[in-house]
């Protein structure tokens, strides 16, 4: 049976990636607010299993191709790859969700690779480059390769190393900064300080890798919450990474944050004060040209979205206009987003449907700030 492992996570932006898995889980499994990987344990490929997971996506890819051609004349054929994964039976010797996941690659034109799981530069660096110049010699199509890393990692690595992982392909890396406030990444375990934020961040920057920092509002809880956004917004400003993206905290039973929570520690931010933290930190980010994105369903305005300097005020907009409307508006906005009835500022109208199920959720849980702090986990 021809197949190749996958781990269970990637970026909302790596959708149309394929997945290749280095090591399996995360090696420092400790951040509070975080629900993966909690009970498993690391693991780190080796380099001859790895390579022999793409020579299983090449040939995979071959298999398909030529099904794909036969029926169309085209291996670009989209409908045609979709039928060929159709025909696909109990006796192929491609394993049915191997072969999906490669059809799926074909009709996005087999040119992006996401390395699983939490921290694939973890390998040593001579192992890597291995590994991604295997990739390429079998997908010369390959235009971008992204990984998680952790800034810790990257502080380890020496410029010279990563500009090797630069030219061996490695493009776009993945920071979870969360915040740059040195007394809320304590609180949350992230095993990181300010100045490695920083350092890392810059050192990606300066091997000419593109960098997407993830800021989560809300992660100071409502203790820390000046400092977090102010923090926060010093470290980007510092680095200038390429992406910017926003990740609201949500405190998912079984973490320890969660914990924290529920032993009245932490106190958790309300969506409004989330919004506040956004425009804070926003409001502090000069002289840079990264690109901000909200592009996870966690988020409550969508629309904070573009590239400084000259989108600020486009992205402030959305925010100043949620936080001016009536205190009951902004509710059955949140409620309207929530359900799926809303997706930007823009488009909220009042809704008596919207508004009995606001009152609804005000009357099951106390308050729409309780509701929606007790449904948010299953949106994660």
């Amino acid at each position: 049976m021809i197949c190749f492992e996958t781990g269970p996570i990637r970026p909302p932006s790596e959708a149309t990636s394929i997945l290749l898995r280095i090591t399996r889980n995360c090696h420092w499994n400790k951040c509070a607010f975080c629900p993966v990987y909690k009970h498993d344990r690391f693991s780190i490929r080796k380099v001859d299993e790895i390579k022999r997971d793409i020579d299983a996506m090449a040939a995979i890819a071959d298999k398909l191709g030529r099904r794909v051609s036969a029926r169309s004349g085209s291996r670009a054929d989209r409908s045609a790859v979709i039928d060929a994964v159709r025909s696909l039976d109990h006796d192929d010797e491609m394993d049915g969700e191997c072969a999906r996941q490669m059809a799926f690659w074909m009709c996005h034109g087999l040119q992006s690779l996401f390395l699983q799981d939490a921290d694939s530069l973890v390998l040593r660096t001579e192992q890597l480059v291995e590994i991604l110049n295997h990739a390429r010699a079998a997908f010369p199509t390959i235009t971008r390769i992204t990984s998680y890393a952790r800034a810790k990692t990257i502080s380890r690595k020496s410029p010279v190393e990563l500009k090797a992982l630069r030219a061996a392909g490695l493009n776009r890396v993945h920071i979870g900064m969360e915040s740059g406030s040195n007394a809320v990444l304590s609180l949350v375990q992230k095993g990181v300080t300010q100045q490695e934020q920083i350092r890392s961040g810059c050192h990606v920057m300066a091997a000419g890798m593109e960098l997407s920092e993830y800021f989560m509002p809300g992660l100071g809880g409502r203790e820390l919450s000046g400092e977090h956004a102010v923090e926060s917004a010093k470290v980007l400003a510092a680095v200038n990474p390429t992406f910017i993206r926003i990740r609201s905290t949500v405190p998912v039973p079984g973490t320890p944050l969660y914990r924290t929570m529920t032993e009245e520690r932490w106190t958790p931010l309300t969506e409004e004060e989330k919004v506040r933290e956004i425009r804070t930190c926003l409001e502090r980010l000069d002289g840079i040209t990264s690109t901000v994105q909200s592009d996870h369903i966690m988020n409550l305005l969508e629309d904070v979205a573009g590239t400084l300097p000259g989108d600020r005020q486009r992205m402030l907009e959305p925010i100043d206009r949620f936080l001016s409307m009536e205190s009951s508006d902004r509710e059955t906005f949140i409620v309207g987003r929530r359900i799926g009835r809303y997706r930007l500022v823009s488009d909220y109208v009042p809704s008596h449907d919207v508004e009995m199920v606001r009152r609804d959720l005000v009357a099951r849980f106390g308050s729409v700030d309780r509701a929606i702090l007790e449904i948010l986990p299953s949106f994660v």
